[in-house]
């Protein structure tokens, strides 16, 4: 199954010497990870505000959870999920 999952840094929660860079170099390497296993199918960065879209591929939601909840900015609570969600094939490109 494949999931979306929207992340957001808690920019407002913690001071911009908190986000060093040997962190966010973790947290790459912790993505690169779970690319690297299959999990993690692609990730882009939003543009909206700090935080990033990412597309898993897992049996189910508890798998997903398990994934994210071991980046190293999910493990200090520095970013959240606010949208974890199973996605479906869209059904317009099926036969009619």
């Amino acid at each position: 199954m494949q999931f979306l999952v929207l992340t957001e840094r808690l920019v407002d929660q913690f001071p911009a010497e908190a986000w060093t860079p040997e962190l966010i170099a973790a947290e790459g390497a912790r993505v690169r990870e779970l690319y690297a296993a299959g999990v993690v199918r692609s990730v882009w960065r939003r543009k909206d505000k700090p935080g990033a879209v990412i597309l898993l591929e897992a049996p189910g939601e508890a798998e997903v959870r398990e994934a994210i909840e071991s980046l190293p900015l999910a493990k200090l609570a520095m970013i959240w999920f606010p949208i974890v969600t199973e996605l479906e094939p869209y059904p317009g490109f099926g036969p009619r």
